[in-house]
Order: C-alpha cells, then sequence, then structure tokens
C-alpha cells in the first residue's frame, strides 16, 4: 500500500480511464505535420496512464475479494444512471495488461504508420479509454457505453490503416459485434424494468432477494448477453470476423484485437452473462461447453493449414481462447484463475508474435511462409525473441503459458474428465502447428534471395519487446502474485454460484 495516496483520495480509476481520452483531446490541438510531437505526447499519455494503473495496484488489498478503489458519482439521475467504477480480482490483471500493452504499441507504430499519423494516435487513445472503462464499469449502461466506444476506433484502424481488403474486414467486424451489442442492449433494458436499477451490485443482490427472473427469462436474457459476448471472444461458430480483421489490420491494431479486446469476450461471461442469470448458465453448460471445446479443435486444424503467418496466429486465437470459455463454464477455483492468467498469458505471447510479424512485414511486406525459411541465419536476435513468444504460447513449462494452462486443463479434468481429455487434443494441436510454423520460417535453407539482407531488431524494438519477454518469465517463474491477487474474489464467486 501507499499511504500518501490513499489520505489524498485519488481517483485512481477514473485517471486510468479518462487520461487516455484527454490526451486524446490535446492531440486534437497539434499540427498534424508535427508527427514526432504527435507521437511523444501519445506514448507519454500511454506510460502515464500505466503509472496510475500501478498506483491502483499499490492501493488494491488482495487479501478482499471485493469491489475495491470504487467511484461512484449520479449522472442520469432521474433513469438511475450513475458514473461507478470498481476493480477487483476478476478485472484488475486485465486493466493491467490494457495498460501494460499500449505503452510498446504506440512505440512499435512509429515506422510503420506514415499517413493520417494524427487521427491513427487519437483512435488508439480512444480505444484504450473504451477498453478499461468497460473492464471497470459497474453500471450497464456506462459499461455499455463503454463497451460500444471501442468499435468505433477499431473500425476506423482497420478500414482506414488495413490491407488491400480492409473494407470489407472493417464492415464485416462491425456488422458482427453491431447486432451482438444490441441483444445485449434489450437485455440491459428489460433488467431495468424488472429491477429498477442499472447498478451491477444492486441489480444481482435484487435478482437474487426481491426480484428473481423466472427460468424462461434468464434463459433469454443470458442468450441475449453470450451471443454479445461470444461474437467478441470469439466463439465458434461466430469467429468467421476474427481471421479477416487481423490480415487486415495494422499491426497495432492486431496487437490491441488479439492482446485486449477479445479479452472483453470472456470477461463480459465472467462479470455479466454468467453471475446474472446462474441457472440459464447452469442448464446450457454443456452446450457452452461443447462449442468451446469444438473452437479449440477447429481453430487449431485450421492453424495447422494456414501460409499467412497473421491468419495462422488468429486462428490459435480462437482456440486458444476456447479454453477460457470452457473454464469460464466449470465452476471451481483453478479452472477459474486458470481462465483469469490464460487471458492475460495469451495478450502477451499472441500480441508479442503479432509485434514480431508486423517487424519482418515492415522489411519484407509479405505475411506468407513459402516467402520465408532459414531467415534464422540472418537475424539471430528476432529468433530467439519470436522463439520465447511461441514457447509461452504452447505452454512451455517456465514460461508463462503454463501455469495458466496448467491449472485451466487441472479445473476442466477435477470437473468433467472428457472435456479436460479432449481439450487436452489442443495443447498438442498449438504445438504441431506453432513448431510446423516456426521450420518453416525460420529454419532450413535460405533460398530468396530478398532474405539475406533483412536487418535485425533494432533498439526501439528492443525496447519494446524486452518488457513482453520479462512478463512471459515473472509469470512463469513466479506467478504467486498475480494468482493471489485474483483468488479472493473468484473464492466468493464460486460460493455464489454454488449457493
Amino acid at each position: 500500500m501507499i499511504p500518501e495516496f490513499d489520505s489524498f483520495n485519488l481517483p485512481i480509476l477514473s485517471l486510468i480511464v479518462l487520461t487516455p481520452a484527454l490526451v486524446a483531446l490535446v492531440l486534437c490541438l497539434v499540427d498534424r505535420n508535427n508527427r514526432a510531437l504527435i507521437r511523444q505526447l501519445a506514448l507519454m499519455g500511454s506510460f502515464l496512464t500505466l503509472l496510475f494503473s500501478l498506483l491502483m495496484v499499490a492501493n488494491f488489498d488482495s487479501n478482499l475479494g471485493t469491489m475495491q478503489l470504487e467511484e461512484q458519482h449520479s449522472w442520469i439521475e432521474s433513469l438511475g444512471i450513475s458514473y461507478h467504477l470498481g476493480v477487483e480480482g476478476i478485472s484488475i490483471l486485465l486493466v493491467l495488461l490494457t495498460c501494460f500493452t499500449m505503452p510498446f504499441v504506440f512505440l512499435s507504430t512509429w515506422a510503420a504508420i506514415g499517413d493520417r499519423v494524427k487521427e491513427f494516435h487519437i483512435a488508439l487513445l480512444l480505444l484504450q479509454t473504451g477498453m478499461v472503462g468497460a473492464f471497470v464499469s459497474l453500471d450497464l449502461i456506462l459499461f455499455y457505453l463503454y463497451y460500444e466506444a471501442m468499435l468505433i476506433p477499431m473500425y476506423l484502424i482497420i478500414g482506414i490503416w488495413g490491407g488491400k481488403e480492409r473494407i470489407y474486414a472493417a464492415l464485416k467486424f462491425f456488422i458482427f459485434t453491431m447486432v451482438g451489442s444490441l441483444l445485449m442492449f434489450l437485455g440491459i433494458l428489460y433488467l431495468y424494468n424488472h429491477a429498477g436499477t442499472f447498478d451491477l451490485p444492486v441489480l444481482m443482490e435484487r435478482l437474487r432477494t426481491t426480484h428473481p427472473l423466472g427460468s424462461d427469462q434468464q434463459l433469454w436474457l443470458f442468450l441475449a448477453f453470450t451471443l454479445s459476448f461470444a461474437i467478441k471472444v470469439p466463439l465458434f461458430p461466430l469467429h468467421t470476423w476474427l481471421p479477416d480483421a487481423h490480415v487486415q489490420a495494422p499491426t497495432a491494431g492486431s496487437v490491441v484485437l488479439a492482446g485486449v479486446l477479445l479479452k472483453m469476450g470472456t470477461y463480459g461471461l465472467l462479470r455479466f452473462a454468467i453471475p446474472l442469470f446462474p441457472e440459464a448458465a447452469f442448464d446450457l453448460q454443456s452446450m457452452m461447453a461443447w462449442l468451446a471445446i469444438i473452437g479449440i479443435v477447429f481453430g487449431a486444424c485450421m492453424a495447422l493449414v494456414q501460409n499467412d503467418i497473421k491468419k495462422l496466429i488468429a486462428y490459435s486465437s480462437v482456440s486458444h481462447l476456447g479454453f477460457v470459455v470452457l473454464a469460464c463454464f466449470i465452476p471451481n477455483l483453478e479452472a477459474l484463475t486458470g481462465a483469469i492468467l490464460q487471458m492475460v498469458n495469451h495478450g502477451l505471447s499472441t500480441g508479442m508474435l503479432f509485434l514480431m510479424i508486423g517487424i519482418i512485414y515492415e522489411r519484407r511486406h509479405t505475411r506468407e511462409l513459402a516467402d520465408y525459411g532459414g531467415i534464422c541465419k540472418v537475424v539471430p536476435i528476432f529468433t530467439i525473441f519470436f522463439l520465447l513468444a511461441v514457447l509461452s504460447s504452447i505452454g512451455l513449462p517456465g514460461l508463462n503459458g503454463f501455469v495458466g494452462e496448467f491449472l485451466l486443463l487441472y479445473g476442466d479434468f477435477s470437473s468433467v474428465p472428457l472435456w479436460g481429455c479432449l481439450a487436452t487434443t489442443g495443447v498438442l494441436l498449438g504445438a504441431l502447428y506453432m513448431l510446423n510454423m516456426v521450420k518453416k520460417f525460420l529454419f532450413g535453407p535460405l533460398v530468396h534471395e530478398e532474405n539475406h539482407h533483412i536487418e535485425d531488431l533494432n533498439t526501439r524494438e528492443l525496447i519494446y519487446l524486452i518488457p513482453f519477454v520479462v512478463m512471459m518469465v515473472w509469470l512463469g517463474l513466479y506467478p504467486a502474485p498475480f494468482i493471489k491477487m485474483v483468488q479472493p474474489t473468484l473464492t466468493l464467486y464460486v460460493e455464489m454460484l454454488q449457493n
């Protein structure tokens, strides 16, 4: 704890949420031709947000499982809408992941983005505000506004700075997510009409005591919320927008999409869909589990046959997040702890992979595996970092992916052994497609003349890659501080679901 900050009662969560938006506002006043100043201000704003997130952790009591650092102010009093923020074990690591990732995303764009630099940085900053705001919102309308606010900057990032098929990919992303969000919005309005509040803690209490929902009501509301979040994950068979979005998005867009934005779906399941409608979640547990398992195997099989490196990693995300969705519907402490850790682990490993694909794309302007091979001889430092990211992704012991994967699979096995066995096939397939990619991408004969002159990692690239490696090793060797932050909340969460 940092007592001096306690005494000032800093609105830490508001600072984390609003700082990027305020920096974006400042950027509106900067001359668009002053690209250096724009990049520096955006980078400073993201680092300042990271500092505020560290203050959040310093003021967070890991022994408590309840909401902390709450801020609540009346907003639209006539409708009962409030500005209500709070953080606990489920959300704190995701806020940290977002604030950790963004400075390095900005740093990675310095050479890659040369067109409409001002607008690009404003879009990224507003996207960060939307993501963090959604993670800490405890009012359903406030959450919905932040949830939808993420859609617009990401749509612009893909549609303006993306590849040749960027318009198609951006529209597909927008339509998929918008349809799901509208259904959730109707569900939110129904809940308000039923229980008379948008405030999440109050709503959950009323649904348990004075205003319980019937079985049919729970079923339809659960489906409305879950569809929105399943599209965001994305869960099979709602995944088709993701490979297109990843392939067409610029590197920064892919990193944010894979690293943070997809976690909005699994977070929404844990925060809203399951605890608000536990009976429906229990009744549909098997269906959701089987969809998750199909997604694990299908994503892995599709990754095996891809030639585009970005599309391969996109399908790997479908597979990896299938594990998390499966764990969300298994109400035991191990599975849920593994789910939270795996959200963070996937953000780190896949985020780093997309950063490194962006680095090599800037040099060769191709993502086809057939255009590479043998480049380990030319870029040895790049090879080492890429291998670390790959080994993290496949869950090598000693790196971050192993801890979350172990807890998750242990929880699956202890609950339903068959689900655990089937999910394990995804681990084996994951190792197969990742190592196969490494073999084709890095090793073998150096055939193509263009590959003889690829530059290795420069200082700027090392600066934003090394922190990812540090976090991977830290989480792999000493995950205790992170587990300690999440388990008190998850213990209360499991007790609530079982009662």
